[in-house]
């Protein structure tokens, strides 16, 4: 079983129903967690009771991305059974987020902190992180595995790495937050749908997903803007969407809850 699992869409807070940032990854077995935004760790537990994932990936330290990274430390710290440290890869600002959460507890005891941007070898994967531009530092994240490549922006204004983050990716996951007013600053730190759908046509990818969708926002509009730049298929993150990596049939797609 190799697929990727939507834990969370919605930027900034949480929609009603839904989560903010999060996607949990199954690849033979072997379970990664690519962000953890609000509301995100319920989802994830949902899929996996045991809350026991093999790697971390956070992408940047905005609370929608990573806030229930907190809630996850807790589990294992508190949880009663004795674990091996759980490997975290993530810029260093993430766990500058936590600390002021837990100031008084060590959080080393529980992650093995590895550096993004960066390339590691994480179980079955070559993890490479870029960095792109954003608020704060940010890491957009590439899996490569058995000839399969999943590729994840984090959030990210308009930026040439995009084309090789993505790069004939079988799925290019990118935020397309569409909110009103950024296109107007001089230096852009988020995307809209369209530009989405033109990265992903430059990637070169197979498939492209929207998400990190700004609450209140049209997602069929969104769908829309992406498609009139990119000729694959466009999907919307939607929570509990699974869908299959390395399967040419569409129809793997589904939702498991």
């Amino acid at each position: 079983m190799r697929q990727v699992t939507v834990l969370g869409s919605c930027g900034a807070y949480p929609e009603p129903g839904r989560a903010c940032s999060g996607f949990a990854v199954d690849w033979d077995g072997y379970r990664l967690v690519l962000d953890l935004g609000y509301a995100t760790l319920p989802r994830l537990l949902a899929h996996w009771p045991d809350g026991a994932p093999e790697a971390v990936v956070i992408t940047h330290e905005h609370p929608d991305h990573c806030i229930d990274l907190h809630g996850l430390f807790r589990m294992r710290l508190y949880g009663g059974k004795a674990e091996p440290r759980l490997p975290l890869y993530c810029p260093p600002g993430v766990l500058d987020r936590l600390r002021g959460l837990e100031p008084d507890v060590d959080l080393n005891s529980v992650f093995d902190v590895r550096s993004l941007p960066g390339t590691h070898r994480v179980g079955p994967f070559e993890l490479t992180g870029l960095a792109l531009p954003h608020f704060v530092p940010n890491a957009g994240v590439r899996l490569d595995a058995d000839g399969i490549a999943l590729a994840y922006s984090g959030d990210t204004g308009p930026d040439a790495r995009l084309a090789e983050l993505g790069r004939d990716t079988d799925l290019f996951i990118l935020e397309a937050t569409d909110r009103c007013g950024e296109t107007e600053r001089p230096t852009r730190n988020l995307l809209t749908s369209a530009e989405a759908g033109h990265w992903a046509r430059r990637a070169g990818a197979r498939r492209l997903m929207l998400t990190h969708f700004w609450p209140g926002n049209d997602r069929a509009a969104s769908l829309a803007a992406a498609s009139g730049h990119f000729d694959g298929q466009v999907l919307a993150a939607e929570e509990d969407l699974t869908v299959a990596l390395g399967d040419s049939d569409s129809s793997a797609n589904r939702r498991t809850a």
